[in-house]
C-alpha cells in the first residue's frame, strides 16, 4: 500500500464550539514499535471528543492532540514488534487520539478485525462503546444472564451498546431516556423504557421488578442520580459509572444503604488505561462479543454519518442530543 508523506485531518483553532474545528494538512505518523498505521475509511464521534474540544478532557501524555478514539480501515504498515496483522488487513481499532484523519496510528493490541459483512461505517462504530461497556458492565459490574440492569442514557452510543450487548447475553435491561420516540427506540432494542421526564425512574424500576430492584446500574450522569441509582439497587447490587454529566457531587448520597444491602459502587474511564489493559478487553471481545455480531446477533446502531470535512456538523448533532446510537464520520 503506498503511503503519502501527508494527510488531510481536523485540527482545532482553540477550545470552544464544533466552528473550531478545520481541516488541515499533516505529515502521515510513522508507524513505531508495536503499532500499526491505519488507512482511515470511518471514525466514530464520541461524548469524550467533544469534552476535548471543549477543552475539558485532555489526551494523556504522548497521546495525539488530534480528536478521534476509534476508527476503521485497513493497515497501511506494521511497526517493529507487530505480530497478527499485515497490510492490507481491514481492522477497527480503540485509538489513543488521532483518528479524525486520513491515517491513524493504533496500538496493535487494540485491533479487531470487522466483523462478518461489516462495512467500514459499521465497524468505525464498534470500539469506544464495545470496549467501554464490556469492560464496565461485564467486567466490574459482573452482569450475568438472567440478571436486570438499569442503563441510563438508552439512546446513547454507549446506551444503545449496553442494550444489545446485555440482550444478546441473556440479561434484561431497562433504559431510561427522554422522549416517547427514544423510549420506542430502546424498546426495539429489547429494553423496558422509562421516560425519566415523565416518571420518576426510582418508582417505576420498583414497579417493572415488582419491588426488587436491578442487580446492575451502568450511570453515565451521576450526580443526583447517585443515590437515586442506591434506590434502585438490589441486595448485592452493582452501581458502575462511567461519566459524570450530571457533576460529581450528590448531597443526597448517604453510605448507609450501600452497607445495608451490601453494594458495590465502582466505575472507570477507558483512555488512560494502560495498552495491556486496553489489548486485554480487545482480547476478551474477539473470543466472547464478535461470534455475536458475526452471527448477527447483535449490532451497533448507526444514526448518522458526515463526511471528515463536516465534523462540526456531527459534533453538533451529538450535543443537541437528538441522536439515537452512534454518528460516524466517513474518511476518504
Amino acid at each position: 500500500m503506498s503511503i503519502p508523506p501527508t494527510m488531510q485531518q481536523i485540527g482545532m483553532t482553540a477550545p470552544g464550539a464544533p466552528e473550531v474545528m478545520r481541516l488541515e494538512e499533516a505529515p502521515v505518523p510513522p508507524a513505531g514499535p508495536g503499532e500499526v498505521l491505519i488507512r482511515v475509511r470511518a471514525a466514530g464521534v464520541n461524548r469524550p471528543d467533544v469534552q476535548q474540544r471543549l477543552g475539558r478532557y485532555p489526551p494523556p501524555p504522548g497521546a495525539s492532540p488530534v480528536l478521534g478514539l476509534e476508527v476503521a480501515g485497513s493497515i497501511a504498515a506494521v511497526g517493529e514488534g507487530v505480530a497478527g496483522w499485515r497490510p492490507g488487513d481491514q481492522v477497527c481499532a480503540l485509538v489513543n487520539g488521532g483518528g479524525y484523519a486520513e491515517y491513524c496510528l493504533a496500538p496493535a493490541g487494540q485491533c479487531l478485525p470487522w466483523p462478518d459483512g461489516y462495512t467500514a461505517i459499521q465497524a468505525g462504530a464498534l470500539p469506544e462503546t464495545f470496549f467501554t461497556v464490556w469492560a464496565n458492565l461485564f467486567g466490574h459490574g459482573r452482569l450475568r444472564p438472567g440478571e436486570s440492569v438499569l442503563i441510563h442514557g438508552g439512546t446513547s452510543g454507549i446506551g444503545t451498546t449496553a442494550i444489545a450487548l446485555a440482550v444478546a447475553f441473556g440479561a434484561h435491561p431497562i433504559a431510561t431516556a427522554g422522549s416517547a420516540e427514544k423510549c420506542e427506540a430502546c424498546e426495539k432494542l429489547g429494553a423496558r423504557a422509562i421516560n425519566y421526564r415523565e416518571q420518576d425512574f426510582v418508582a417505576a424500576v420498583q414497579e417493572v421488578t415488582s419491588g426488587r430492584g436491578v442487580d446492575v446500574v451502568l450511570d453515565m450522569v451521576a450526580g443526583s442520580y447517585l443515590s437515586r441509582n442506591v434506590k434502585c439497587l438490589r441486595l448485592d447490587g452493582r452501581l458502575v459509572v462511567i461519566a459524570v454529566q450530571g457533576g460529581v457531587r450528590d448531597p443526597e448520597f448517604s453510605i448507609l444503604p450501600v452497607m445495608q444491602k451490601r453494594l458495590v459502587v465502582t466505575g472507570s474511564t477507558m483512555r488512560p488505561r494502560t495498552a495491556a489493559e486496553k489489548a486485554a478487553i480487545a482480547t476478551a471481545l474477539r473470543e466472547r462479543v464478535w461470534p455475536k455480531l458475526n452471527a448477527g446477533e447483535c449490532a451497533p446502531i448507526i444514526h448518522a454519518t458526515f463526511p471528515l470535512f463536516d465534523a462540526a456538523a456531527a459534533h453538533a448533532m451529538m450535543e443537541s442530543g437528538a441522536h439515537v446510537g452512534k454518528i460516524v464520520l466517513t474518511v476518504g
